[in-house]
């Protein structure tokens, strides 16, 4: 191979950063030498707030059986057969429930794959969700 053929190949292949050299300035007197620091730049990290939450709320009605009640409380929300239970009896008995906290999208995913359940298995079960107050937040400053 030629030199320039060898050369190519070692030369790097990514280009290589490497921080500026510090300039040492002489001292005038006897003494610890001062190295020149180049100015940095500080940067503020901005923190995003968590996302709002909502609630998704199932409410009763005289239709909709309990045991589906459940079975949706299991599959889409992930309780446990003993929480879902409880929440059903909740329903059943002070006509709404919170099934869960989440951010915008997962409630509506969540609301809307029960509903559409519940349209599948003829169940008028009606399902909401709202924001999460903000009550506790205010009155604690």
């Amino acid at each position: 191979m030629t030199p320039a053929a060898l050369r190519h190949l070692r030369e790097p292949r990514f280009a290589v950063h490497r921080p500026a050299r510090l300039e040492h300035s002489k001292p005038q007197s006897p003494g610890p030498q001062r190295i020149e620091q180049p100015e940095t730049a500080v940067v503020e990290r901005v923190r995003a707030r968590p996302p709002r939450m909502f609630r998704v709320i199932l409410h009763n009605d005289d239709f909709t059986t309990m045991e589906f009640v459940v079975w949706v409380l299991v599959q889409i929300f992930d309780k446990t057969a003993a929480e879902a239970t409880r929440l059903m009896l909740q329903v059943h008995q002070q006509g709404a429930a919170q099934a869960g906290l989440y951010p915008r999208q997962v409630a509506e995913t969540k609301c809307s794959e029960t509903l559409a359940l519940a349209e599948e298995q003829g169940m008028p079960l009606l399902v909401t969700i709202e924001p999460e107050s903000d009550d506790n937040e205010s009155s604690s400053g």
